[in-house]
């Protein structure tokens, strides 16, 4: 995975809450850099199904913090279920039919 599409361990979490099903979806803003950057992040499996050192799939980035106006565009993706999951599969491709 491209380490500028992870979620920094330096982020602040904004925005946290759980998925239908098992896992969450977050919105975190890195700050270390001169334009700070928000990342939507999404972790699939539910708290007892998660392996150690697995990083959350980052699905949605943008120059800003929560005062940005793309902050607003991020906040609507993490708070739309049908949103997300359209992400995921735009990152993972197609899937196969077996």
């Amino acid at each position: 995975m491209d380490p500028d599409r992870e979620v920094s361990l330096n982020a602040a979490a904004i925005y946290w809450r759980e998925l239908p099903g098992g896992g969450y979806v977050a919105i975190d803003v890195r700050r270390e850099r001169e334009v700070p950057k928000s990342c939507v992040s999404v972790e699939r499996r539910a708290k007892h199904e998660r392996r150690g050192g697995h990083t959350p799939i980052v699905i949605a980035e943008a120059d800003g913090d929560e005062r940005s106006p793309a902050f607003a565009e991020l906040y609507r993706l993490a708070a739309d279920n049908a949103a997300i999951a359209r992400a995921l599969l735009e990152i993972q491709g197609p899937q196969r039919a077996d």
